[in-house]
């Protein structure tokens, strides 16, 4: 009879693991089709509402940080790109909370303090070029085979050389580099970051 019992609590608690699940990747894939259509408001308050739903998940608040990032490079008013940008790395905060020593966050952090930069230079350059290139090093170190910190990197540091006049053809090998990696780089869901290899591919022809 315990045995009985016993099988019968397994079974109810892995149907209901199974049941919350299928609510997320229900709920996931209803904001990407959202963000598809360019209902970008209700696919981020979609995205909300998965982060509280599951504290334990990193990916709805690292897709808040990049659409309210996105948003902030077409930004040309500086109190709408600040709100903009500070959602963004209060998300990405959550999210490294969540997921410490992760390279994909590390990324997007890096995003978030690029934003700024291309926003003004002269009053955000000094001050966060630096901790750009850390972060991108910190995530090269995490994962050096992962196409997308590969190919951001060497999109940074091709921007850093053409503002001191460098060449930039040095850094083409890490574009090929990251294209190669997209290739056999496999993504440990359909909800995982997977974007890239289009925009290297357009720098890589620019290359040569």
């Amino acid at each position: 009879m315990v045995r009985i019992i016993f099988y019968l609590v397994v079974s109810l608690l892995a149907l209901a693991n199974g049941n919350a699940q299928s609510k997320y990747e229900t709920g996931m894939q209803k904001a990407f089709d959202l963000w598809k259509a360019k209902d970008i408001e209700q696919a981020e308050a979609l995205f909300e509402r998965i982060a509280s739903a599951a504290p334990d998940a990193w990916l709805p608040h690292y897709y808040i940080a990049q659409i309210n990032t996105f948003a902030a490079y077409k930004e040309k008013e500086e109190q709408r790109l600040t709100l903009l940008l500070e959602k963004a790395k209060a998300h990405i905060d959550e999210a490294k909370i969540i997921s410490p020593n992760n390279a994909e966050i590390l990324v997007q952090e890096a995003m978030i303090n690029t934003a700024w930069i291309a926003f003004d230079g002269a009053t955000y350059g000094m001050t966060l070029s630096g901790k750009v290139t850390q972060l991108y090093n910190e995530a090269l170190q995490l994962a050096p085979n992962n196409p997308r910190v590969v190919f951001a990197k060497a999109e940074w540091d091709m921007g850093s050389a053409r503002y001191f006049g460098k060449d930039t053809a040095p850094y083409c090998k890490d574009v090929a580099k990251a294209l190669e990696l997209f290739t056999t780089f496999k993504i440990e869901s359909e909800f995982h970051p997977n974007w890239g290899e289009k925009r290297a591919l357009q720098i890589l022809e620019n290359c040569e």
